[in-house]
């Protein structure tokens, strides 16, 4: 038995999601975003139960040239292990039995509801990617928390400047995706994505009515156990410290988004890997601008159907639109 809390539906809100006709009404998903690092991701299933070890080559062995009826010494190689940990996404979704079956139809209900907590299991995800810190033990350690100096750490050289001074910037990502450079990762011996439990009807105690009350309900319940592995810091590139508010079309002042997204290519070592650009929609639109006053240099944006998309590339390489990145990102040293 378990208690039902302020975060259940109400009898507002459910009226809310239903047309004159008494059935389930087709909801204009507003707060929905557009997130397509997940759907580029690959992921493996870690070797430990909280995520996964990553055994990575620090130092070559000496190798010599010799001389005949002269010896060279033995030699080896160095290696280090890095433990990458996963966090556990977790909801619940709660309707009142009397209140779901109103309209005849508790299957839309619950319906309409698990598409919110799909969209807000992604968002979460998304954002956790980027942004994730060690400060949250419950979460998995993002991208910017590994990539935040511009000198001194050893993925630095994967570090690019955008020339802010202020604090409304954000940033480029350039990822090359595989089981040997970066993943998403799951715990061992569990399931990758999203997991719903669909617990039918259970037994909940009202806890805004009388203590001990009971109420039929139905329950749902949404888990996603994942993290990343950045098993190759040379494979993600980070442009940070673009400030927003000095982007032009041309290029004048601010950012030269060309010039920039041209370095991050640069810095990978080779083509292995599956990559992309991930932006949101300000750095898209001015770059698409940039890109239209710089046509005669061959640089830029250009537009390639693939799967009956129109994806975005720059030279080889997609441009993706992650709404997760924020524009009010701090400057980084």
């Amino acid at each position: 038995m378990a208690a039902l809390t302020a975060t259940a539906l109400t009898l507002v809100e459910w009226a809310k999601r239903l047309d004159p006709d008494g059935m389930t009404a087709q909801i204009v998903e507003l707060l929905n975003q557009t997130n397509e690092v997940l759907d580029d991701m690959l992921w493996i299933e870690g070797n430990l139960t909280t995520g996964h070890r990553t055994s990575v080559r620090t130092g070559l062995p000496n190798v010599f040239w010799r001389l005949i009826n002269a010896g060279t010494q033995a030699s080896r190689s160095t290696t280090t292990q890095i433990d990458e940990g996963t966090g556990m996404l977790d909801a619940w979704s709660t309707v009142d039995q009397r209140l779901a079956e109103l309209g005849g139809n508790p299957g839309g209900v619950r319906l309409s509801e698990a598409k919110a907590f799909l969209e807000a299991m992604n968002q979460e995800m998304a954002s956790t990617l980027f942004y994730g810190t060690n400060a949250a033990p419950e979460e998995f350690i993002g991208l910017s928390a590994r990539y935040s100096a511009l000198s001194g750490a050893g993925n630095s050289d994967n570090v690019i400047d955008g020339g802010s001074n202020d604090t409304d910037n954000t940033s480029i990502w350039l990822v090359a995706w595989d089981s040997e450079t970066c993943c998403g990762i799951f715990p061992k011996g569990s399931k990758a994505g999203i997991g719903h439990e669909d617990l039918g009807l259970d037994t909940v105690e009202n806890q805004g009515g009388v203590t001990g009350a009971l109420m039929r309900a139905y329950r749902d319940h949404w888990t996603w156990d994942a993290g990343i592995a950045l098993k190759d810091w040379r494979y993600a590139v980070r442009i940070a410290n673009i400030e927003v508010s000095d982007l032009t079309v041309d290029a004048a002042t601010g950012a030269n988004l060309i010039n920039l997204m041209t370095d991050a290519e640069e810095r990978l070592p080779n083509n292995l890997g599956k990559r992309a650009f991930y932006a949101n929609r300000t750095i898209k639109r001015y770059l698409r601008h940039q890109t239209n006053k710089a046509v005669t240099s061959g640089g830029g944006i250009t537009y390639e159907n693939v799967g009956g998309r129109r994806i975005a590339f720059f030279g080889e390489t997609p441009v993706r639109t992650v709404d997760a990145l924020l524009n009010t990102e701090t400057r980084i040293t």
